[in-house]
């Protein structure tokens, strides 16, 4: 009984093993240099993923799809600018991967209050595809890269990392 119980729990162990390199490797592992800052320039379309003042990685990224000017309001379709911070891991994103920026933080919720409408949430830097959409913004306020680059990112950056996002 032993015996058939130890191959019953190889053979699980065996098939998860199977499982998740049935993933595609969506999960990578990285032991360099700790990220300690993101920064996204909007208007250069570049995110820089930093380790003090070093660049560790530069990644294209696509946004929101009416990228100008700061997020206001929930709908608005732009990108936040600000400092915010890395809040949370989406491994069943409906883009990949994704993580989670803080948006809104209190400042973006008493600029929506002022104008009378809700501030929006669920702001992510996420994948998309093994390209990005072309030329075009076209997220709902987000930060996007290819699923290649958004294994990377999501391995290399630790949630309380900073994210400046500038215009």
């Amino acid at each position: 009984m032993k015996d058939i119980t130890r191959r019953g729990a190889l053979a699980l162990g065996a098939g998860a093993a199977a499982m998740l390199a049935g993933c595609g490797g969506k999960f990578m592992k990285y032991d360099g240099p700790a990220v300690t800052r993101v920064i996204i320039h909007k208007s250069g379309r570049q995110m820089y993923l930093l380790n003090g003042q070093t660049a560790l990685k530069k990644h294209a990224i696509q946004l929101g799809f009416t990228a100008h000017g700061p997020k206001r309001f929930e709908g608005d379709g732009r990108t936040p600018e600000g400092r915010y911070f890395i809040d949370r891991r989406n491994p069943n994103s409906a883009f990949y991967l994704s993580i989670g920026i803080d948006y809104p933080n209190a400042f973006d919720r008493a600029y929506a209050e002022s104008l009378g409408k809700p501030p929006g949430g669920d702001i992510f830097i996420h994948g998309w595809g093994d390209k990005t959409r072309g030329s075009n913004d076209w997220t709902a306020g987000c930060v996007a890269v290819t699923n290649q680059e958004m294994r990377h990112i999501y391995a290399m950056v630790r949630n309380g990392t900073p994210v400046d996002i500038y215009a």
